[in-house]
């Protein structure tokens, strides 16, 4: 037994002796770089801890409450602001991938140095997100249970499977291009794509395919959530990279620049087509039935119009389209200001269309007295702690990344990404 003893002494000890002083070095460094920075960085830090935070306590405490106490959701209103903030982030994370792609997946040279980061910040933005629907759910447990008893039938079965599958290939994506294997990379940044664009467009036949709410019902919706996360990814992208170099103290290169006047250009377009969407859902919806004119008629001058007239439509697309063409693509702060106003106005995009598809009544059109009126919904300060601190978890982990990954981020300096190379 005391020979056993010392065996294992000695071997520890070797163990201990074999580990090479270098991997204490690299670890110092890497801590030492995670608490170096700027006031950007450590303001943005301490916010996103305190969100984190906030969010964890009011979580739990709605968690302990239960479902129905903690949140302002009522029969006829079942999806409230964490529904909405879920989407607002899986949509910016399949519209990141589908951005990403265009460089390294599809070999187009100007979007090749947004590539890394942009896999980075599209696993970031659906892990939040998933944070985030985690407290939506009154059960969670029960996913397990969900997922090894498939309905194939069931739209919202079919977005779990599909955007967990999505989020697989993008990690490994991801790990593949920090090891500078580009063509298994490029392959699975297909496969990911593949997989996020199937589970966007289930995501918007949940809404298009439920016919017993006219707002949504029709088969536009698929394409239009296709579309608005190409706009959400452009933003998103500007936004992280712009700060990604202002945290770091570094003056954008020129080979970043012009990436980011195309991806500039590509979210003025997405701008020009989704304007052109709510026109015709608005021609569309006032020549439709009573119950869609009514939704259509709160967004235009009734609870929900400031939301959709001045945030979603002016802040959100308006006058991010004239900065956007009045400054050429050009100039960077302007760049990142107008991706700043679409952000908003796409948040505010998800939550009116997820509230205004329930502000009618299913039984109003059958003139049952009880649902004669509109439905009311206010978030509830669980609700809207348990959003921030999405965000929240966004920004740290953003933060992080940088500091881990900010040779991999910035690859593109050492000559053209060999990504291009692939494709050769």
């Amino acid at each position: 037994m005391a020979k056993t003893k010392k065996a294992k002494a000695i071997y520890i000890w070797d163990a201990v002796r074999s580990i090479n002083g270098s991997v204490f070095r690299n670890l110092h460094e890497d801590i030492d770089s995670l608490l170096s920075g700027g006031k950007i960085y450590f303001f943005l830090l301490i916010m996103g801890f305190l969100m984190v935070y906030a969010a964890g306590m009011f979580g739990v405490n709605a968690v302990n409450m239960g479902y129905r106490e903690a949140y302002g959701l009522t029969r006829e209103a079942s999806w409230g602001l964490l529904i909405s903030t879920y989407i607002f982030f899986v949509v910016t994370s399949t519209g990141l991938c589908i951005v990403s792609s265009i460089g390294h997946v599809f070999g187009i040279k100007q979007f090749m140095p947004i590539a890394t980061r942009a896999v980075f910040v599209s696993i970031v933005t659906i892990f939040a997100g998933f944070s985030v629907m985690l407290f939506d759910l009154d059960e969670p447990l029960h996913m397990i249970y969900y997922m090894i008893t498939p309905n194939l039938s069931s739209n919202i079965w079919w977005m779990g499977a599909l955007y967990g599958a999505y989020l697989v290939f993008m990690i490994l994506e991801f790990i593949f291009l920090l090891l500078k294997k580009h063509k298994p990379a490029a392959y699975l940044g297909l496969t990911a794509l593949i997989f996020g664009i199937s589970a966007h467009s289930n995501l918007g036949a949940i809404f298009g395919m439920l016919h017993g709410r006219d707002f949504w019902y029709g088969p536009y919706m698929p394409i239009y959530f296709i579309a608005s996360a190409i706009m959400s990814g452009c933003a998103a992208i500007v936004i992280f990279t712009w700060l990604g170099y202002k945290i770091n103290n570094e003056k954008i290169d020129k080979q970043m620049e012009k990436a980011l006047q195309s991806v500039g250009k590509l979210a003025a377009l997405m701008i020009a087509i989704l304007i052109f969407f709510e026109i015709w859902k608005v021609l569309t919806g006032l020549v439709g039935g009573e119950d869609k004119r009514l939704a259509i008629f709160s967004m235009l001058d009734g609870r929900y119009a400031f939301n959709f007239l001045v945030i979603e439509i002016l802040i959100g697309m308006i006058i991010p389209f004239i900065i956007l063409i009045k400054s050429r693509f050009m100039n960077m702060n302007k760049l990142f200001y107008a991706s700043i106003l679409m952000i908003i106005g796409i948040f505010f995009m998800r939550y009116d269309l997820v509230m205004i598809g329930q502000v009618v009544p299913v039984l109003h059109g059958i003139n049952v007295e009880e649902f004669s009126g509109l439905v009311s919904y206010v978030p509830t300060i669980y609700e809207i702690a348990i959003s921030i601190g999405g965000l929240g978890i966004a920004i740290i982990a953003f933060l992080f990344g940088e500091k881990v990954f900010k040779g991999p981020f910035k690859g593109h300096k050492f000559g053209i990404d060999p990504l291009e190379k692939v494709w050769k």
